[in-house]
């Protein structure tokens, strides 16, 4: 009669030293495929990352939100659009920051995040007529407003920078509001509102004449 082969009983919990040995000894040919594959993959997931932020940061595609066009047709007859030096700007270079340095691409991310409630705006129709943009532009500029200020206007900052600016081409009162700004620790935005969509400042006119409502 053959003997039955020597080995673990059925059903016995596994060698947990063998298990330890080898995961303190792993064979060196996996060890090598797992990083390559594992930078492989970094790569593959950042770059379709970065590829589909830069695709959905092109202006065409903002305009493919119809009501979209309203605020693009006001930035059309801005100098942030057309002007002697040939230069302008996209829906993103003011509303999602730019990827110069880590910490501005950090921000970029969050801000593509946030801008899902404009898709959820989208759905529900809450600015597609003009009438509507129109009873909703104050409450949206201020929010843009305080974005800017707490990331101290790094949007405006990536094009407009006090430290490179000109005193000698600007004019007299340009010169002194700026020399104030920086004494007074001030960013860009506390003073350039309504600049480069139709202008807003009658509408915070308003509502600082209206009446408050007693609690």
């Amino acid at each position: 009669m053959a003997e039955e082969p020597q080995g673990s009983p059925q059903g016995a919990a596994p060698d947990e030293s063998g298990i330890i040995n080898r995961l303190r000894q792993p064979p060196k040919c996996s060890m090598l495929r797992m990083i390559v594959v594992g930078v492989l993959g970094g790569i593959i997931v950042w770059g379709a990352l970065n590829t589909g932020m830069e695709w959905t940061n092109r202006t065409d595609f903002c305009l493919s939100c119809h009501e979209m066009t309203i605020p693009y047709e006001e930035l059309k007859k801005t100098v942030h659009y057309k002007n002697r030096s040939g230069t302008t700007v996209s829906c993103a270079d003011c509303h999602v920051a730019s990827s110069k340095t880590p910490v501005d691409y950090a921000r970029k991310s969050t801000m593509k995040l946030l801008a899902a409630r404009d898709v959820i705006g989208h759905i529900k129709g809450t600015v597609d007529t003009p009438e509507k943009f129109e009873a909703y532009r104050l409450e949206m500029a201020k929010r843009v407003w305080q974005k800017m200020k707490d990331a101290d206007s790094r949007e405006c900052r990536n094009c407009h920078d006090f430290k490179t600016m000109d005193p000698a081409k600007q004019k007299d009162r340009s010169v002194v509001k700026h020399e104030g700004a920086v004494e007074d620790g001030k960013t860009c935005i506390d003073c350039h509102k309504g600049i480069a969509h139709k202008p807003v400042h009658q509408l915070l006119e308003q509502e600082g004449a209206a009446p408050k409502k007693e609690s």
